[in-house]
């Protein structure tokens, strides 16, 4: 069944968005857009230098007027040395930035005085994003972040162009990448409901279903991703908002139509925030203080006083970190909303700076759960995952769901591993996230652990499943690694001399960069060296039957029926 395709709504002049197959530059705003951070910089030092002079200036002098003007000019001018400097720069920086899209890489080559040209294979493709910072964002424009496979370095920042633009190149990398050309020739037809098929049968059933069918008929034709070349192709893709008095466009390759699957309340979020360790350390300190100050002597009283009052050039940097802790968090997660197309898992966050993510389920390496203390009454969650090739912040890109309910983070699991090859996943990643010993089939750690993990012991455990390693620890704050077998990227096997002498070992699996570190303590060695031999083998036999140049091939999707 294909829906109607809506028409374009007449209102003002149409632009056509596509991704040029010919060396193209930035925009032409790029110099500013990139260039105010060093100009803030460069006047708040000036300012900084300038300012102390006009505060101890002897008011009495009669130089005063003089003075004042030499300095407001000499400020001026310093101001338009910096700016013709920048911008200077900038239009040489602009004039020598290229890039062009190919059918199998995408391509850049940009310096002034070190030349530099970058190829990304779209087969290697990890992820993309789509980012607009604040400035960026009130214009209409955005940055186009290309990960790949690969060394430092070797991602691809196409800094700025407009957010159609953007959008249009972004939706044919990942036509390209996908695989979805592919599969039409093949005969076959991957579709988002076979994801929220499988995800329903996994026993996590996507949020708002009426909002995801109202998704998909705005898409067009359900199921394509590629669309053929005429107006009715470009109605299909949907137009873009007027931004900043821009003319409203379209993108010559429309996005793949979207299911919403899960999104996080502020409310929610905020209340994570309040609810975490560093907020508890904040309140706690001064009331200690306080309560130090009324019940203790004199003398002690003077003591902590003095302690504190020394103690302010160390207080002030933890103040500072604490609060771009929760700026971190309110900001990443701010509006946070994840939905499955047939490109890949799609994570639109942040308040200042948006972030418009878009990363192949085939190509997310770990999956971690974590619940501290505090979040265990509400029964949240959060999930991160390591995903090859990024080189920026972790914080900012490995976030699959900031803060939810267990049927969130069950949800989140489904979707960057459909299959976990277990007759009841649901039921087994419960038992994982709230279970002891050897609960769900899990090997625990050994009882001779007690003496390096009394507090702990008993929490930790690990279990593989036909397609997935699972590994659990944690009391204060529970954890639950997911490895996918074809993901282990190496396995390792250690004992200090306590631990040799105790007969137990550390199992640990090596991932890609991120903040997912897999790690399985204190298992008995005999059970440590069985496991490190079978998950070997398995390894080797999910490298062997996976297909990581086209995702959707990986999850089994092309083998979908659409209704």
């Amino acid at each position: 069944m294909t829906d109607p395709i809506p028409a374009i709504p007449q209102r003002g002049p149409q632009v056509l968005y596509r991704a040029p197959r010919e060396w193209t530059r930035m925009h032409p705003v790029s110099p500013l857009l990139g260039g105010w951070a060093v100009m803030a910089v460069a006047l708040s030092i000036a300012a900084y230098n300038l300012l102390p002079n006009w505060l101890s200036f002897d008011e009495g002098m009669e130089a005063l007027s003089e003075f004042a003007m030499r300095s407001i000019l000499l400020f001026i001018l310093g101001f338009v040395a910096i700016l013709a400097l920048v911008l200077g720069f900038g239009y040489l920086a602009w004039r020598v930035d290229e890039f062009r899209l190919g059918d199998e890489a995408i391509h850049q080559r940009k310096g002034i005085l070190f030349k530099q040209q970058k190829q990304a294979r779209l087969d290697r493709l990890q992820a993309v994003d789509v980012v607009q910072p604040l400035l960026a964002r009130i214009f209409g424009f955005a940055a186009l972040k290309i990960e790949v496979a690969g060394g430092e370095g070797s991602g691809i920042a196409l800094e700025y162009l407009r957010l159609g633009d953007a959008e249009a190149i972004r939706n044919e990398l990942l036509v390209l990448a996908a695989g979805v050309k592919r599969a039409k020739a093949d005969g076959t037809n991957a579709s988002v409901e076979a994801v929220a098929d499988r995800i329903a049968d996994a026993g996590a059933e996507p949020t708002s279903p009426g909002a995801a069918e109202a998704e998909l008929a705005a898409g067009g034709q359900q199921g394509s991703a590629a669309q053929p070349t005429g107006s009715k192709a470009y109605a299909a893709g949907g137009s873009l908002r007027d931004v900043a008095g821009m003319p409203a466009g379209v993108a010559e390759v429309g996005a793949a139509p979207e299911r919403p699957v899960y999104a996080v309340p502020t409310g929610r979020l905020i209340a994570s925030i309040l609810l975490s360790w560093p907020t508890v350390w904040i309140v706690a300190i001064p009331l200690m203080a306080v309560v130090a100050v009324l019940v203790l002597s004199d003398d002690i009283e003077r003591v902590l006083l003095a302690a504190f009052s020394g103690g302010i050039a160390a207080i002030l940097p933890a103040a500072f970190a604490l609060v771009g802790y929760f700026w971190t968090r309110l900001s990443g997660g701010y509006g946070f909303t994840a939905g499955i197309s047939e490109d890949g898992i799609r994570l639109k966050h942040g308040l200042t700076q948006t972030r418009r993510q878009t990363v192949p389920p085939g190509r997310v390496q770990a999956v971690r759960f974590e619940q501290s203390l505090l979040w265990r009454g509400k029964d949240w969650w959060r999930v991160t995952i390591n995903v090859a090739g990024y080189q920026e912040n972790q914080d900012q890109v490995s976030t699959l769901l900031p803060v939810g309910t267990r049927h969130d983070a069950l949800t989140a699991l489904w979707l960057v591993l459909p299959d976990l090859g277990d007759p009841d996943p649901a039921g087994t990643v419960s038992l994982a996230l709230s279970g002891t010993g050897d609960e769900g089939g899990f090997t625990p750690s050994s009882r001779r652990a007690r003496l390096f993990d009394p507090w702990q012991w008993r929490q930790r455990g690990v279990r593989a499943t036909a397609r997935a390693l699972m590994i659990r620890r944690g009391r204060l704050v529970r954890e639950v690694f997911v490895v996918p077998h074809e993901r282990t990227q190496s396995l390792g096997l250690s004992q200090g001399p306590l631990q040799r002498a105790r007969g137990v070992a550390t199992f640990t699996v090596h991932s890609t960069n991120g903040p997912v570190k897999p790690i399985a303590g204190h298992l008995d060695v005999e059970d440590a060296r069985e496991l490190l031999e079978d998950q070997s083998r398995r390894a080797a036999e999910g490298r062997r039957r996976q297909t990581p140049e086209q995702w959707m091939s990986a999850v089994g999707l092309t083998e979908a029926k659409r209704p």
